[in-house]
């Protein structure tokens, strides 16, 4: 078995970095992977679809998410949607041929066409949406490359895995007009919509502060889900997969099934769980702000992939909490955790009343402070939906495409929670308190004078990168 490196051999310390890159800008370094050359021209604008015409969809990354969650649940509600499932990517080809036989004995596909290089689907003018459920990595170019050909996307969370990225795909969906929806399908539920309009609205005074989690506690380790033998390096494109990623490796089944668990392809927590709360608490904040200010921390002490022989030790930690900090000087905080499942609940405090919500999303408490009691009254609104649904959450995508409306989880929302997402990853791997300017997109460690400005991480610019 292949020995991972550890990112404390790194020859630079975190200080060493932060002074290297003191006067680098904040610009999208890796905006030549994101767009392979046959994109270098002006998008295509694509084929303006009616209310009533059929959306033929291509699925780039179809395994256990891609699969289950995206092919099989488009499948169930193809007709309800009217689309057509017509083709299907993956860098193994188990895989294609798996959702190839699903979708044509499903009768929700014909003549399915399977792909190991997603830009073979992104070059068909009959395709006219793509969903893309690779891991983080390739996020960013799949996207960028779809809506440059003409395509609408459904991107899984998190929208990109560096913050470079972000800003690429989020100014190329200004530029093409496309649909974006990302993955964060409590997005779609009633209670956060609401919770944005009370907000917004007032009815809990000026916001002070919001918080929620996602917590599990898996004992055998979280991530560490069970490898086919039949993925080998003779069948996998492994370089494909690999894309932008810095840190190369030869073939590794842990790394292909497990990489949740290794930076160079994913921020852990925060790049996984994390974005599943993020996305729609922020958008119950009503003001949607970028980040000012994000810290966060994590650990892994408890060491759970010593239970699962033939692992190895994660990079990311087990256990996470965020601070962000935004220019209105509402605060947010978020726990994550895979070591234990006990949860502080979903909240956004007012200066006159808070907002509890359900962790689905079906269910809102208003709570007034005793001291505005006489003022506002107690209440309790449940059953409101969609609660957290990917099939609705599908549904407001393929709506959003015919009527060029934007997306429950679209690009303005999810552009700030990637901020949020990266500036935590940063402050916790680097060791310092992040602080970000909107404007010129840059991100020093503190403010005044006496600030260091630092270029966000991207590929190569740690060991495990």
């Amino acid at each position: 078995m292949q020995n991972k490196p550890n990112e404390n051999s790194a020859p630079a310390s975190r200080r060493e970095f932060i002074k290297k890159t003191a006067t680098a800008a904040v610009a999208i370094a890796a905006a030549p992977l994101l767009r392979p050359t046959i994109y270098g021209q002006a998008p295509s604008t694509g084929k303006v679809l009616g209310a009533n015409d059929r959306i033929n969809v291509g699925f780039i990354g179809v395994g256990g998410q891609g699969m289950n969650a995206h092919v099989n649940i488009t499948s169930k509600n193809a007709a309800a949607n009217n689309i057509s499932q017509v083709a299907v990517c993956d860098v193994w080809s188990k895989r294609t041929a798996n959702a190839k036989a699903f979708i044509e004995k499903a009768g929700t596909g014909a003549n399915v066409t399977t792909h190991v290089d997603y830009r073979e689907i992104l070059d068909r003018k009959d395709i006219d949406a793509v969903v893309i459920a690779t891991h983080d990595p390739i996020h960013a170019a799949a996207s960028i490359g779809a809506m440059e050909s003409g395509k609408h996307v459904y991107c899984e969370k998190p929208l990109t895995r560096y913050l470079g990225e972000a800003f690429a795909v989020y100014d190329s969906v200004k530029k093409t007009g496309k649909i974006l929806q990302v993955g964060s399908q409590g997005c779609s539920a009633a209670a956060w919509h609401k919770a944005a309009a009370m907000i917004t609205a007032g009815e809990i005074g000026q916001l002070v502060w919001a918080q929620g989690y996602y917590c599990r506690n898996n004992p055998k380790g979280e991530w560490n889900y069970t490898i086919d033998p039949d993925a080998t390096a003779a069948s996998v494109d492994w370089e494909k997969w690999l894309g932008p990623v810095k840190k190369r490796v030869k073939f590794d089944a842990d790394h292909f099934f497990r990489w949740r668990k290794y930076y160079p392809y994913c921020a852990g927590l925060l790049g996984d769980l994390m974005p599943h709360r993020l996305h729609p608490l922020m958008l119950a904040m009503g003001k949607q702000e970028f980040p000012s200010r994000v810290m966060s921390m994590g650990t892994k002490n408890v060491g759970t992939d010593k239970k699962t022989p033939g692992t190895y030790e994660r990079d990311v930690p087990e256990h996470v909490e965020l601070l962000a900090e935004f220019p209105s000087g509402v605060s947010l905080m978020l726990a994550c955790s895979t070591v234990n499942s006990r949860s502080p609940g979903f909240a956004l405090y007012g200066h006159h009343a808070t907002l509890e919500v359900g962790s689905s999303g079906e269910r809102i408490e208003l709570k007034p402070e005793r001291e505005f009691a006489d003022e506002i009254e107690p209440a309790t609104m449940d059953g409101l939906k969609p609660t957290e649904d990917i099939g609705a959450h599908h549904a407001n995508w393929f709506d959003c495409i015919r009527s060029g409306k934007q997306p429950n989880c679209g690009i303005d929302l999810a552009v700030r929670v990637q901020t949020v997402i990266t500036l935590a990853e940063m402050s916790d791997r680097l060791g310092v308190a992040c602080y970000f300017d909107e404007k010129t997109r840059k991100v020093s460690t503190g403010i005044g004078k006496d600030r260091l400005e630092i270029t966000p991480l991207t590929y190569g610019t740690l060991e495990l990168s």
